[in-house]
């Protein structure tokens, strides 16, 4: 990282970046340009987003958590209820497209404010 000196007075918390999707070192928002796709840069500072590798790890935590509950639901509907496929479609559906868009988010928005806070980069061998 470019800024391995940086200052964190004046920068939102973990909770707040990754809550509204703040720029970690100076808070404005907008680090998002898609669903779950991270911007190229800040407007406001100009801090390279590409530069952090939040990767993968989100997403399959997700999966197993979201995935967990639409089932524990889905069982519990056919036990209990019994009701018709179509409401299997509409409860479901949104039970496991929501969680999952907002969880990645706040996941990857943590794990990208995680990296800039503790300066991380790409292991380097030393000779």
């Amino acid at each position: 990282m470019s800024d391995s000196s940086h200052n964190i007075e004046g920068q939102p918390g973990l909770v707040s970046a990754a809550l509204f999707a703040r720029c970690p070192r100076c808070g404005a928002k907008g680090l998002f340009a898609g669903v779950a796709q991270f911007a190229p840069r800040c407007k406001a500072c100009g801090l390279d987003y590409t530069q952090f590798n939040v990767g993968d790890g989100p997403a399959a935590f997700l999966t197993f958590g979201v995935g967990a509950l639409v089932v524990c639901v889905a069982a519990w509907l056919a036990l209990v209820v019994d009701p018709p496929v179509w409401v299997y479609v509409v409860v479901l559906v949104p039970l496991t497209f929501g969680p999952t868009i907002w969880g990645l988010r706040v996941a990857k928005a943590a794990l990208l404010v995680s990296e800039y806070r503790r300066s991380a980069g790409q292991g380097r061998r030393v000779d």
